[in-house]
């Protein structure tokens, strides 16, 4: 995977996150996040799951 594939997945993961943990705080700012993550992974064709496990997160090594 391209280095700047990883970047972008990977910020759309923490937007996607950062989405959820505000949603109740600043439900502007939570949609705001949440299309920008939006944005990265369509570029991608891949939804946050897709792009977690892309990613590896939470797997052993």
């Amino acid at each position: 995977m391209s280095t700047q594939k990883r970047d972008d997945l990977l910020i759309a993961v923490a937007l996607t996150e950062f989405s959820v943990h505000f949603e109740q705080i600043d439900p502007e700012l939570s949609e705001r996040a949440w299309q920008l993550a939006a944005n990265r992974l369509i570029e991608y064709d891949v939804d946050p799951e897709a792009a977690v496990s892309a990613l590896e997160i939470g797997r052993s090594r």
